[in-house]
């Protein structure tokens, strides 16, 4: 009596095998997305160990990230032109919504998102396991850096907060990282929340003494877009990042300078002191001025 599924001779009721069975593959997971949030229920990363090694798996990933990447300027150009901040962070000169980006900016892009989303899962397993040693820290300067580089907030902001509130009364950090960090926090203050009262409050609170610090609020309170743009240019690369949240509107009041002070103005000397090409001013900051050759007039004296 044959078994069920007709089996041949000689192999009695087993099943018979099929021509395709041996070229199925076991389905490879991405060692990033195959740990779950420990808020939804993974209690993986809760173990120290499994912690350390998920941590040495992200900055592998991040590091082929920049191997890819190549020369420097190269890196640089591909973190700017990314676009993981929410909509809103500058949208006036953001790429157009219409626009479909090309295929390496989308890879990018997702590389990006698989390791931002990779740490905050590791965040997760660290506040969990109430972990306050030298890995948390060395882990969240690294989220918040790299969180920095692409202005994704919602990630550096409360990587800062834990950092400087729950791991650091307990386990100290450095005078440099201590200052690092507190540096992003008072920048990111002033610049992308636009309270620069908070943020004298916080250089106060944590002792930040810092040159370079004290010059971009000072330009910052005194809408100086000439020294805020020197200073820019003079601060390391996730200083700059922070900073550029604050660009646009203290650009915006030196075109009102302009507005209230001249009649006319050279437009290479507009566009210097604006560090912006008058297409951009037209479009993109409003401006309704008129371009006679190369001067710009702001104002028309009125006839009596």
């Amino acid at each position: 009596m044959r078994g069920r599924g007709g089996g041949r001779g000689g192999q009695g009721g087993r099943a018979p095998s099929t021509p395709w069975s041996s070229r199925l593959k076991p389905v490879e997971l991405d060692p990033l997305e195959s740990m779950g949030l420990p808020s939804k229920g993974d209690n993986r990363l809760l173990d120290l160990k499994t912690q350390e090694s998920y941590y040495t798996k992200i900055v592998d990933r991040y590091m082929s990230f920049c191997s890819d990447a190549g020369e420097r300027d190269e890196l640089l150009r591909r973190f700017a032109s990314l676009s993981l901040q929410p909509v809103g962070d500058n949208p006036s000169r953001s790429a157009p919504k219409n626009k479909k980006p090309p295929v390496s900016k989308q890879d990018d892009s997702k590389a990006l998102s698989d390791v931002l989303q990779a740490l905050r899962k590791l965040r997760e397993g660290i506040v969990a396991s109430k972990r306050t040693d030298d890995f948390a820290i060395q882990a969240y300067i690294f989220c918040i850096r790299l969180s920095i580089l692409v202005k994704h907030h919602e990630s550096y902001h409360p990587a800062i907060l834990h950092l400087l509130r729950r791991i650091h009364p307990v386990h100290r950090m450095t005078t440099v990282e201590l200052n690092e960090v507190v540096s992003y926090l008072v920048l990111d203050t002033a610049c992308r929340r636009n309270d620069l009262g908070e943020a004298f409050a916080l250089r106060h609170r944590y002792q930040l003494k810092d040159s370079k610090v004290n010059a971009i609020l000072d330009a910052l309170t005194h809408d100086n877009y000439v020294e805020f743009k020197r200073l820019r240019q003079r601060v390391d690369g996730h200083r700059a990042k922070l900073l550029e949240y604050a660009e646009e509107s203290v650009r915006k009041h030196l075109l009102k300078c302009f507005s209230r002070t001249y009649l006319s103005v050279d437009l290479s000397f507009l566009e210097t002191s604006a560090d912006s090409s008058w297409p951009q001013l037209t479009a993109e900051d409003g401006v309704g001025w008129e371009l006679d050759g190369s001067k710009v007039v702001i104002r028309k004296v009125k006839a009596k």
